[in-house]
């Protein structure tokens, strides 16, 4: 038996995990007996920063590759059982171009990959581009403000809008899901040199009323962050991350068309891939698999921005965090 650390919103509690013999049901069902909350609306994520886990109850716990002290964290998603059909597409005050009456089927996309401009992805609506925002750990913050406000430089911004958000709703983000006390984990949020993720992310999409689905290069897994039903516009908006940095994707006609001819947020067709924007996120991804632009984060070398101290891989910066409550991490 191993030990692992859950978080949950409840408070923490370290589980006997048997992770050669177990499935990932019975975690979920250890889970569920000190959360209350059901295995099928549970989102669990782990590592560092925290990464939703592909969950599969019938697969052996060992295919989630956790190793004795790692750290759970447990939310309850309830959008994800009973979400709703789409309505028809609202206004979207939010983008600089009107959403698509309607977009084309999946499967009618192309890849479309080119040496002389932004990696693309060409449909019969136009073409879906990699929007590269700046390596300057504030990617993702720079990416909502592309796709929202069209601005990269309203990043800090976004930040003021995230610490708003988690003062604003305090059972939510509450210190077991924070790992830090709020104020703590907002006066580190607020700084320009701190990473965001799936926080921040969750915060955003309620903030916005649009589902925000983060595209990851290396696996192509789409993670989706929902906003309450009764607040959502029934739009979509596409990240992609590369294992440490988010950028952003918009649809414009022409790959090099001028920024002001993009469109960043989407109607929502359907919850998976026959959603044509998504399906061409994929492809997208697949571009970008391709060419190795992605990292892994086992292994690759960061930097404690705190003490200086040389790291590798988020297991190291987890352990770090852990052991001294730093939090802010770059890339050598």
């Amino acid at each position: 038996m191993a030990p692992i650390r859950l978080r949950h919103p409840k408070g923490v509690t370290t589980l006997q995990v048997d992770l050669d013999n177990a499935s990932v049901q019975d975690l979920q069902q250890q889970i569920f007996g000190v959360s209350e909350i059901p295995p099928s609306q549970q989102e669990i994520r782990s590592g560092y920063p925290p990464q939703s886990l592909t969950i599969v109850p019938e697969l052996p716990l060992s295919s989630l590759g956790l190793k004795p002290g790692d750290q759970l964290i447990v939310n309850q998603n309830v959008s994800s059982l009973a979400r709703a059909p789409p309505s028809p597409p609202k206004a979207q005050p939010v983008s600089s171009q009107p959403p698509q009456a309607s977009l084309s089927q999946p499967n009618s996309s192309r890849l479309a990959s080119s040496s002389s401009g932004p990696d693309h992805v060409d449909t019969p609506n136009g073409a879906l581009v990699h929007r590269i925002v700046p390596d300057d750990n504030s990617c993702l913050f720079s990416s909502v403000a592309l796709i929202f406000e069209q601005d990269i430089r309203k990043a800090q911004g976004i930040r003021q809008v995230v610490a708003d958000g988690i003062r604003a709703d305090m059972e939510t983000y509450n210190e077991a899901i924070l790992g830090l006390s709020r104020d703590a984990y907002i006066a580190t949020i607020m700084k320009p040199s701190t990473w965001g993720g799936a926080i921040e992310l969750g915060v955003l999409a309620k903030h916005y009323g649009t589902e925000i689905a983060s595209i990851d290069v290396e696996t192509g897994r789409i993670d989706r962050f929902e906003p309450p039903l009764e607040m959502s516009t029934g739009n979509r908006c596409i990240l992609v991350y590369s294992g440490i940095h988010y950028d952003a994707a918009s649809l414009a006609p022409m790959a090099d068309a001028p920024p002001e001819w993009h469109q960043t947020v989407f109607p929502i067709i359907a919850a998976d891939e026959e959603d044509p924007i998504l399906s061409a996120a994929k492809s997208l991804a697949t571009i970008l698999r391709g060419k190795k632009a992605y990292t892994n984060t086992a292994t690759f070398d960061i930097k404690c921005e705190d003490c200086g101290k040389g790291l590798r891989g988020e297991k190291d910066a987890r352990v770090h965090a852990q052991e001294t409550g730093h939090v802010r991490f770059g890339e050598y």
